[in-house]
């Protein structure tokens, strides 16, 4: 008789991405996003998504990445976002005892149900928070119209 030996720290890993992907299932179904996301490669960067009636009003996250290294590509339906950290120069007489910046390309792209009116969004970077404002694109199927019956 053969044994199936899993490591505990496998199995737990395994385990728990298991019961994410059933939980992430099931509360999608339930509570279904307006916005959806779909995560690229990289280090992500956290985002407020907000929607108004007439915008969508997104905070990204982006401490001491410079102006310069920020890229927002809009298209009509998503916004890709990606910035870039760059490691400060090590100085040879120092030695670091711990460090915990991440350093790296970052990425994030968010999809939107409605289409958005490139021509007029605008984009502000304040104290490491970039702000971006996106107008909604009106839609003519919402107005009201009476059909005539003949």
């Amino acid at each position: 008789m053969k044994y199936l030996i899993r490591k505990p720290d496998t199995f737990m890993n395994t385990l728990n991405e298991e019961i994410n992907s059933i939980l992430r299932r099931s509360f999608d179904s339930v509570f279904p996003e307006y916005v959806l996301e779909k995560e690229t490669k990289g280090l992500t960067i956290p985002v407020d998504i907000k929607e108004f009636e007439n915008e969508y009003k997104i905070r990204v996250e982006v401490p001491g990445i410079k102006k310069e290294n920020i890229d927002a590509e809009l298209n009509k339906s998503y916004i890709k976002i990606s910035a870039k950290k760059e490691e400060e120069k090590e100085d040879k007489n120092k030695k670091y005892h711990k460090t915990e910046f991440a350093y790296g390309n970052y990425s994030r792209t968010i999809y939107f149900p409605q289409e958005i009116n490139v021509s007029e969004a605008k984009a502000e970077l304040d104290n490491g928070v970039l702000c971006l404002t996106l107008p909604k694109i009106k839609s003519l199927d919402e107005e009201t119209k009476k059909i005539e019956i003949k």
